[in-house]
């Protein structure tokens, strides 16, 4: 298995997580999208989109999205439960992800580490809807320590990947204990290195 990734990313240290949490052996190969190499001729053979990660299984299987690499990794381990329910709700916190929370928390972070815009130059919308998704999350992890059940799932590996870095796009985790005690758990089962939550 060949990860094409580039370590600053969020979307790509998802598969990180997963394929390592797993024992998955892989080779990683690095892809510096600030430089352009994900727009390569070649990469753009592997992956026309252009978007990093992209995994090579060999024998032409190649698979692009981040929740989609993780849910193939995924299959028939502790990560992703064969329950259909839990299924179901994992699959309810991935495509929320995508759609109300990567936008916001990863973009603002992308202006300022990527960009070198001040926090002052966010987009005041983005900002907004990124501080409702990490509230959203404060609540919901008031009642379990995982996002779905008692158990890590790819659930959490696909909310903690830009969450954990949600400092670094202005975001303050530090008056949302539940969240922050989330990260700790999630970093401690994952034998991650603690951010500064």
């Amino acid at each position: 298995m060949k990860i094409h990734g580039d370590l600053r990313s969020g979307n790509c240290l998802k598969v990180k997580y997963a394929a390592d949490r797993l024992e998955l052996p892989y080779t990683w190969f690095d892809v510096d999208i600030k430089r352009g190499e994900s727009r390569t001729v070649e990469f753009l053979t592997l992956n026309p989109q252009g978007q990093v990660p992209v995994v090579d299984f060999g024998g032409g299987k190649v698979l692009a999205q981040s929740n989609a690499i993780l849910r193939y990794l995924a299959r028939g381990s502790e990560l992703l439960p064969n329950d259909p329910w839990l299924q179901a709700k994992i699959d309810e916190w991935l495509f929320w992800e995508q759609y109300s929370h990567e936008p916001y928390i990863a973009v603002c972070r992308f202006q300022m580490m990527y960009q070198g815009k001040p926090k002052e130059a966010r987009e005041a919308a983005r900002v907004e809807r990124g501080e409702t998704a990490l509230d959203f999350m404060e609540s919901q992890l008031r009642e379990c320590p995982f996002l779905v059940g008692d158990h890590l799932t790819i659930a959490d590996i696909a909310l903690l990947a830009y969450t954990r870095l949600a400092h670094e796009g202005g975001f303050e985790l530090s008056g949302r204990p539940n969240l922050r005690a989330w990260i700790a758990r999630c970093e401690q089962t994952l034998k991650l290195d603690h951010g500064p939550i």
